[in-house]
């Protein structure tokens, strides 16, 4: 059987338009995906713990925020829990440490956030819930990638 080659540059006009077309579209389905996930987590974790917001697009925004911001801050925070835990024997403490380390960059974006929109109101104990809630998942998930 002959080989064929399908390399973009050897496509024609019609058929680079529908792969770049599909790709587009698989990029924005599971953009959506991860925010709707992101959405409906906080949305039951906000009724869970009483959480008040005027209404479904603030919570939309409020999560959209978290996740830019939180992408931004856990890039210093998670070198510097690499960086710490290299330093520390025993795989509990290592794993203390870590959660440490994300209830801290996780709180800082909670308040940054929370701080900046009026439609959403967090109490201080209710941020510490989540942001202890946040390192503890983003802990877990982090060290079983790793093994």
């Amino acid at each position: 059987m002959p080989h064929q080659d399908d390399s973009f540059k050897n496509m024609n006009k019609k058929e680079k338009t529908a792969t770049i077309i599909g790709i587009s579209l698989l990029i924005i389905l599971v953009t959506v995906f991860v925010l709707g996930v992101f959405l409906f987590g906080f949305a039951g974790l906000f009724t869970l713990l009483g959480v008040d917001y005027h209404s479904v697009w603030s919570l939309v925004t409020f999560v959209i925020f978290l996740l830019i911001l939180g992408s931004a801050v856990d890039i210093v925070f998670d070198t510097l829990a690499e960086r710490t835990v290299q330093y520390i024997s025993g795989n509990v403490k290592s794993f203390i440490m870590q959660i440490l380390i994300g209830f801290v960059s996780n709180w800082i974006v909670l308040v940054i956030v929370d701080g900046f929109m009026d439609s959403i109101m967090i109490s201080a104990e209710t941020k510490w819930i989540i942001a202890l809630f946040l390192a503890l998942v983003e802990s877990v998930f982090d060290n079983k990638k790793d093994k």
